[in-house]
């Protein structure tokens, strides 16, 4: 009988996971932008290309999804060379020593139909703080060009850089650092 619920159990642990596609970003389609104000004469901003992330996701319930994504640092374009220089030595980000950013969820809220609340982990620096990610879905379904299924959100946060040990020229360059995600992930052919 033992070993009948055991099989019983493993089969439906198997048929539950099975059923959660794994979305892999489009590398191309996918970025990170950020806006921190320049001692209150501007909004700097800059941007990452996400080197690889994953969407698990069953197709029905968004609470039940997960999310992870790595960020080379060396991929920041500050659109001029010698500020994106300055902003990847080892006074703001340091890319020699912390070659990349991380973020992992551990809990997706539904807020509404097209909007989620996405708490997770994210690492810069060295140092990992909880963060959370109000998401909107743009759109999920089969995708006009690669038919492959396929969801695509925007999502907005806001850290503190001091909080990761970054604090350079505080307070005339901002502690607050404004970031938004433009995501597209698609399940790859099998």
């Amino acid at each position: 009988m033992k070993t009948l619920v055991r099989l019983l159990a493993l089969t439906l642990f198997t048929a539950g996971t099975a059923l959660a596609d794994v979305y892999k970003f489009d590398p191309v389609h996918t970025q990170v932008t950020f806006y921190i104000s320049h001692a209150g004469f501007s909004n700097s901003s800059g941007r990452f290309h996400i080197a690889g992330g994953t969407l698990n996701y069953d197709g029905k319930d968004w609470s039940k999804a997960t999310v992870q994504a790595t960020i080379n640092t060396s991929t920041l374009d500050m659109g001029d060379a010698t500020w994106k220089e300055h902003v990847s030595d080892n006074r703001f980000l340091d890319v020699a020593k912390f070659p990349t950013i991380e973020f992992k969820s551990n809990k997706v809220e539904v807020v509404s139909a097209d909007q989620l609340r996405v708490s997770g982990d994210l690492t810069i620096h060295g140092v990992t703080k909880p963060v959370v990610l109000d998401a909107h879905i743009n759109k999920a379904g089969p995708h006009p060009f690669t038919r492959l299924q396929s969801v695509g959100f925007t999502a907005t946060t806001r850290v503190k850089r001091s909080e990761f040990g970054i604090m350079t020229y505080l307070p005339a360059i901002a502690d607050d650092v404004d970031i938004r995600l433009e995501i597209e992930a698609g399940v790859p052919k099998a």
